[in-house]
């Protein structure tokens, strides 16, 4: 595993080659140290627990690239087991130029990174399906083939259908620069239309009853302020105005900004929360950890604002992470993962029968909106929605 982690620092990390057996060896000490296999990643407190050791022998430069070294193995490690787990094959020699390529001109054209894995995944699914042949050689019937397999062996869903078409079809327009459009229309599978899940308020109480802290906060915000997940767990400090009771949403799905109310019951709870949240980004400005993610060039452009409160995170996770393009050590805003699990015990413990998740707050906001008397053009744009059949 350190011979990987080795190759990865040199190509990925571009770490200077004098100083690649220093991370080497902070990693094999710390393991040591812990007497942990290197296989495994290790928790934040046991990372914590070396460097503490550290201290007491090293001088703090000595500290802080031990820490580095560490965080970035961490990111190593958990990369290699989601290759691993993750149900798509590795990509051959013969396909990572595509695969490459794919990644330049998503980030070129700012999609998410989300978006990026998901791509990838597709690709890989992609060339198991295909039999590794040439990139090259990929025509439109490979394609409807591929899609008709996932239709009717794996029996997938068509918006799951959908998805594997996007990322295929961006991959021959874009890196293979084959055109494919007639066959478009012929392979998109149909959307069926289903009837959103709501709650009533009083369903709503019920479980904001058996929710609390950091998560409850976010799940009254995201019911109050009709907000999507991802759009909730990206909001920055300054999108917050609590004198005019407005939330702005930015970056929001279609690259779109918007304003959306914010209910004065949750501004008392808001105030409180962001003085909590003050001591995250003071103790990261002490600690000299570089700032928060900035969307596009921003960070080009200008290198401090992602150390300015206003750009800090409402939602900060308690752990430093990698960034997985810059490879820089940072804070990210919350794993959204946990308060869709920490939602569903709670609809658990309300005994709410509903097939519900987080994004049922959002379906519920807008239907209780539109029973208390408000217009549905209203009801739009505080959704964000381009279209009014959407809304």
């Amino acid at each position: 595993m350190l011979s990987g982690f080795r190759s990865y620092l040199k190509e990925k990390a571009n770490i200077g080659s004098k100083y690649i057996p220093c991370y080497i060896k902070w990693v094999s000490d710390c393991y040591e140290f812990l007497n942990e296999s290197v296989e495994r990643a290790i928790t934040s407190d046991r990372r914590l627990q070396f460097l503490k050791h550290l201290t007491k022998t090293h001088e703090d430069r000595q500290v802080k690239q031990a820490d580095y070294a560490l965080k970035l193995y961490n990111f190593f490690i958990s990369r290699e087991l989601n290759n691993k787990t993750d149900g798509s094959p590795a990509l051959s020699e013969k396909w990572r130029v595509p695969e490459e390529k794919t990644r330049e001109i998503l980030c070129l054209k700012q999609r998410s990174y989300d978006t990026e894995k998901t791509y990838i995944a597709w690709l890989g699914h992609f060339q198991g399906f295909v039999n590794n042949k040439e990139p090259e050689d990929l025509e439109g019937k490979d394609l409807q083939d591929f899609l008709t397999a996932l239709a009717v062996n794996k029996k997938v869903s068509s918006s799951t259908r959908n998805q594997a078409l996007n990322a295929i079809l961006f991959v021959y327009r874009h890196v293979l620069e084959k055109d494919i459009e007639n066959l478009i229309d012929a392979v998109r599978a149909r959307h069926r239309s289903r009837l959103p899940v709501v709650l009533t308020q009083r369903e709503v109480q019920r479980i904001f009853d058996h929710m609390s802290g950091v998560h409850g906060l976010m799940a009254m915000l995201i019911y109050g302020c009709g907000l999507r997940l991802s759009e909730c767990v990206r909001l920055r400090v300054k999108d917050i105005d609590l004198e005019q009771n407005i939330l702005i949403v930015r970056e929001a799905k279609g690259d779109k900004d918007r304003r959306t109310v914010l209910p004065e019951t949750l501004k008392d709870n808001l105030i409180e929360h962001l003085a909590s949240v003050r001591k995250f980004y003071e103790y990261d400005r002490k600690q000299d950890i570089n700032g928060v993610y900035l969307p596009g060039a921003l960070e080009r452009k200008y290198p401090n604002p992602g150390k300015e409160w206003g750009w800090f995170w409402v939602f900060p996770s308690k752990s430093l992470s990698v960034d997985p393009r810059s490879l820089a050590v940072r804070r990210h805003h919350i794993n959204p993962a946990t308060l869709q699990r920490v939602f569903k015990e709670a609809a658990r413990k309300a005994e709410i029968t509903k097939p519900v998740s987080v994004h049922t707050l959002r379906h519920s906001f807008a239907t209780h909106l539109l029973e208390k008397g408000y217009d549905i053009r209203t009801i739009q744009e505080l959704l964000g929605h381009k279209y009014l059949h959407t809304t």
